[in-house]
Formats: structure tokens, C-alpha cells, sequence
């Protein structure tokens, strides 16, 4: 088993951040510290609203690399698969996206978060935490 930081994300925003197609998540924080990589992106049904919630039931879909965090901006829109913008948000950068296949079932839960899964090296230039 290896362990990763996590960060969970509402149905279909994984799979859009696993196919490339996202490549800025949106939150209204930003990390403690950059650049965190290869975080484990976990998706899930439920927005998770309270402290202390979790949903059994997520995905383990992607790793992925945040490279910057930024205030987020209008032009970032289409890269965060949003269909509206609004001031006070930060932009997650992601890099280096490695999907998942298959996915995992793993816990979702608020914030960054740890989650114990069996290794996941599923790409050879990926920088999985051993």
C-alpha cells in the first residue's frame, strides 16, 4: 500500500481532470504549500459541505501535479470546465495528468486529505510516492 494526498472532486470533473480536458481546478483556498505533487484526485457524487464529511463511495481517478495557484480569472473558464466565473476563487494549475486506469475505489472527503491505496505506478514517468 502507498499513501497519497488527496483532493476530491463532484462527478464529472474527475474524469474531465483524467482525460485532460480540465486543467485548472477551482477552490475557494489554496494549499499550504506548492507545488504538491503527485496528488491523487478522488471523484465522487456529493459536494462534501461540512467539516468532517466523507463519501464512501469515490473514485480514485487521476494524478496529477499542482504547479501554481493563482487568483482565478474569466479567461480560465473553459480550462476549468465552468460555465460561469466569479471573483474571489483560486485557480489550481494542473500538470503532468496521469489517469487512473482502472480507477480505484477510494474515500472522498473535504480538503487535501490522506488515502492509503495499492500503488498506482501506472505510468513510466510518473513520480508516484513509493
Amino acid at each position: 500500500m502507498a499513501e497519497y494526498v488527496a483532493l476530491s472532486i463532484v462527478s464529472p470533473h474527475g474524469g474531465n481532470i483524467a482525460s485532460g480536458r480540465k486543467t485548472i481546478e477551482v477552490r475557494s483556498w489554496s494549499p499550504s504549500f506548492l507545488p504538491l505533487k503527485d496528488l491523487l484526485i478522488v471523484e465522487n457524487e456529493h459536494f462534501l459541505t461540512q467539516e468532517g464529511q466523507i463519501d464512501p463511495h469515490g473514485n480514485a481517478v487521476a494524478l496529477v501535479d499542482v504547479v501554481s495557484v493563482e487568483p482565478w480569472v474569466v479567461a480560465q473558464v473553459d480550462a476549468a470546465c465552468s460555465c460561469g466565473w466569479e471573483p474571489g476563487y483560486f485557480a489550481w494549475r494542473l500538470e503532468n495528468i496521469r489517469p487512473l486506469v482502472p480507477a480505484q475505489p477510494a474515500i472522498a472527503a473535504r480538503k487535501l486529505y490522506k488515502v492509503e491505496l495499492p500503488q498506482v505506478a501506472n505510468n513510466p514517468h510518473s513520480q508516484v510516492k513509493r
